[in-house]
């Protein structure tokens, strides 16, 4: 029993705290994503706290998790993982039945799980956490609570500073599909051999004042009796979907330039705004300027933003804006604004206002040292999440150490 419960906290520890640093390294997208449950269930006045919670929650998890496989007050991690599984459990369930939300995001955009195959997966889990409750009186302390709460307390705090750095830079590792070096057009092409889209069509006739319903097979061609009323078509199964399927750029006009912009061989930077109002006026300034220093430069800028034609109209200078979709543009880059680099429909470069080179940088030739230098992450998010990582990863092999010197 003794070994079902060390495997037990394995599975469990390291699950949660997967859960949690996938949602940290991109705390947007989960807030995001708690947007679509928001409106989902009817609860619109918790949206301006989506990100907020999203954080509390990705925090929660990971700290269950890191309690529960290093020992440090481990009777509460697995009080916390327990209360974590009897709410989202039975919510998974209620979403694989009534899928209003195509993916929980437990995973984030790391790994992307259909609604059953994560209620099951929570089933799975479930299962370990109970073996984990059941036996939470025989675990020890490693050292006194006060010690234990310090250091729970502290990774927590340092873990929060993580998320707010991967939301200023840029995450630290990108799993989106708009990720830099991804060639766009061949994202939107459907591999030979992959399912489509399957409908089924329904004609509905009417006879002698009776409407009837009739299929492609059955229906009453020949028959002149039976008059024609409606045609109704339903998706019976969903085909294989591209990771990129959405991609348009329009001019106020309503031209779509996407695919001239996605074939030029030469530079076009983006930068992509939500919402223009929603963005701090002096990161809107600063794009400005450098897209004012890009066409100078030869190089083509154009502002991509789904804010309505009545808020463009406040913008008078010289650039070029455009309108794409809100979910899209929030799938190319977590920031407002941020910035999109392409060459020949291939990402060249992604940043976020905070990692925007200087706009000296930008040329029309640039090499691919130079571009390489340009998409470095920054020194401030990297040198903290090493020395975080190797901070855990101490804290999690002190209490083996400890016993193995007892």
């Amino acid at each position: 029993m003794d070994k079902l419960r060390f495997v037990s906290r394995i599975i469990v520890g390291l699950v949660f705290i997967f859960s949690g640093i996938v949602k940290a390294v991109d705390p947007l997208g989960s807030a995001y994503k708690f947007n679509d449950y928001f409106i989902a269930f009817n609860l619109d006045s918790l949206k301006p706290f989506a990100l907020v919670l999203a954080i509390l929650l990705l925090t929660a998890e990971f700290l269950a998790g890191f309690s529960v496989l290093s020992g440090y007050r481990i009777k509460t991690g697995i009080w916390g993982v327990m209360l974590l599984m009897l709410v989202f459990t039975p919510l998974t369930l209620v979403l694989a039945l009534t899928n209003p939300v195509s993916d929980c995001g437990c995973f984030g955009d790391a790994i992307h799980l259909t609604n059953w195959q994560t209620f099951w997966k929570n089933i799975v889990l479930m299962v370990f956490t109970v073996i984990l409750f059941a036996g939470r009186k025989r675990v020890k302390n490693v050292f006194s609570p006060l010690k234990e709460w310090s250091i729970i307390g502290a990774v927590g705090i340092l873990f929060v500073v993580f998320s707010l750095l991967n939301l200023r830079y840029l995450q630290l590792f990108d799993f989106l599909p708009y990720k830099t070096g991804v060639n766009i057009p061949e994202s939107m092409i459907i591999p030979e051999g992959k399912p489509v889209d399957e409908y089924e069509t329904t004609f509905i006739y009417e006879k002698d004042g009776v409407q009837k319903e009739f299929t492609l097979d059955n229906y009453p061609a020949d028959d002149t009796t039976w008059v024609f009323v409606d045609q109704k078509t339903i998706l019976v199964k969903k085909g294989y979907i591209p990771p990129i399927h959405d991609f348009i750029i329009t001019f106020p006009s309503g031209e779509d330039i996407a695919g001239e912009v996605l074939a030029d061989p030469e530079y076009t930077l983006i930068m992509i705004s939500q919402k223009l109002s929603e963005a701090y006026p002096e990161h809107l300034a600063q794009g400005f300027e450098t897209g004012e220093y890009c066409q100078t430069a030869g190089i083509r800028f154009l502002v991509l933003t789904a804010s309505g034609t009545d808020e463009l109209s406040g913008y008078q200078n010289n650039l070029t804006f455009c309108t794409g979709d809100e979910t899209t543009l929030k799938t190319i880059v977590r920031s407002n604004p941020g910035y999109m680099l392409l060459k020949e429909g291939n990402i060249a470069g992604k940043w976020s206002w905070a990692t925007l080179p200087p706009k000296e940088a930008f040329s029309p030739v640039m090499s691919d040292e130079q571009l390489s230098k340009m998409n470095r992450k920054s020194p401030v998010l990297v040198g903290y999440s090493s020395a975080l990582a190797l901070l855990i990863l101490i804290l999690l092999a002190f209490p083996a150490f400890k016993k193995d010197r007892q």
